[in-house]
């Protein structure tokens, strides 16, 4: 007697219906099933981690390979000449467009 029966059933989805309206449900019922794929995505992910862990702190012990001190020197040397020619250009470049106008 105390069990569901089929009319406890409809008359529950139609109370949601009236609660929600029917224009939401849908929207309500797409969020619900994203939200269980991200779930079970991250939950399989952490039963995962255990083999994936490994991996990850072999390459943050690993080192890059120690460059010579002159060949950053060049470099530095080389970006600075760079950033010289740059500034050259943008102090030209108004008394152009100044120029310009004056004609």
């Amino acid at each position: 007697m105390n069990a569901l029966q089929p009319w406890h059933l409809i008359i529950l989805v139609l109370v949601v219906v009236l609660l929600f309206g029917a224009k939401r449900l849908p929207d309500a019922a797409r969020s619900i099933g994203k939200s269980m794929k991200i779930f079970k995505a991250e939950t399989k992910d952490m039963r995962g981690s255990d083999d994936a862990d490994k991996p990850a702190e072999e390459a943050e012990t690993r080192q890059l390979p120690q460059s010579s001190q002159p060949d950053k020197d060049q470099q530095v040397a080389e970006l600075q000449r760079q950033l010289d020619e740059l500034k050259k250009q943008q102090q030209a470049a108004p008394a152009d467009q100044a120029q310009k106008n004056a004609s």
